[in-house]
């Protein structure tokens, strides 16, 4: 049988399934990798919002990450939400040994405005983690923290995109999710260092059931990386899986509902 590649998530949970670990398990488990994972917060909450936020200690943490990195080979990993400095440091302390890809999300709000990390994590987390990153795939507003400026137009992003790139980031996918324009596509910028910009371009799903599209995405990139892809390619095919979950999309219980990671069983 041939190998199936480990998958590594270090991010929060959400107890209403749809982001978080939940949706980076499920996504690494249809793409037809092993999805494991380091729990950095508990969260409660479900469509409505987020109700509370508890975080474990650093050492806790680190002592999670370490004992899956004794116990497993890692072939790609993605962090997501990172809720406070001490956690920051504490992961990227044990990164800075690894050589794995890796894909860094920085998850600061959630989709209904509740926000995923205290404000001294943000610099922490610009200068330990987004130099580490093979790729970061910040939002919109998580574009305009991470590079101090606003975004309203496309030479916009790419002036972002080129500021991040300078930080330190390899590589740096602007998602275009919440940028108003074409009805019809929505337009993600791939960036690379000594590469002209690409945009990849996905047709527009109007639905309100958004909760979990980010972390859907990195999730998979991630696994396409550890499945042997190309950045560009890993990049496309986790933009189709998302794509096809938001074309799928339901709403569980009360309130936002939730991209469909089972979509492609269908």
């Amino acid at each position: 049988m041939q190998q199936v590649p480990n998958v590594l998530t270090i991010a929060g949970s959400d107890s209403g399934g749809g982001a978080g670990i939940q949706a980076d398990l499920k996504t690494m488990t249809m793409m037809g990798t092993f999805g494991m994972s380091v729990i950095t917060a508990l969260t409660a909450q479900n469509g409505l919002g987020v109700a509370g936020i508890h975080a474990p200690e650093p050492s806790f943490v680190a002592l999670q990450l370490m004992t899956v990195l004794d116990g497993f080979p890692v072939h790609a990993a993605k962090t997501g939400m990172m809720f406070n400095s001490g956690i920051i440091h504490a992961v990227a302390d044990i990164l800075d040994r690894q050589v794995f890809p890796l894909v860094v999300d920085p998850v600061c709000v959630s989709t209904s405005g509740h926000r995923l990390m205290e404000e001294s994590g943000i610099d922490t987390l610009r200068e330990r983690l987004m130099p580490r990153a093979d790729l970061f795939t910040p939002n919109r507003p998580e574009a305009e923290l991470f590079a101090g400026m606003e975004i309203v137009s496309d030479d916009d992003i790419l002036e972002a995109g080129t500021r991040l790139l300078d930080k330190g980031a390899r590589a740096v996918l602007m998602k275009g999710g919440h940028c108003e324009g074409n009805p019809v596509f929505v337009t993600d910028w791939l960036l690379e260092k000594g590469c002209d910009p690409v945009p990849l371009r996905q047709p527009h799903v109007d639905t309100p059931n958004t909760h979990g599209t980010g972390c859907t995405l990195s999730a998979g990139i991630a696994a396409q990386i550890a499945l042997g892809m190309p950045l560009r390619v890993a990049v496309t095919k986790a933009q189709e899986f998302l794509n096809l979950a938001l074309r799928r999309s339901f709403a569980p219980g009360k309130g936002r509902g939730l991209c469909n990671h089972m979509a492609g069983l269908r």
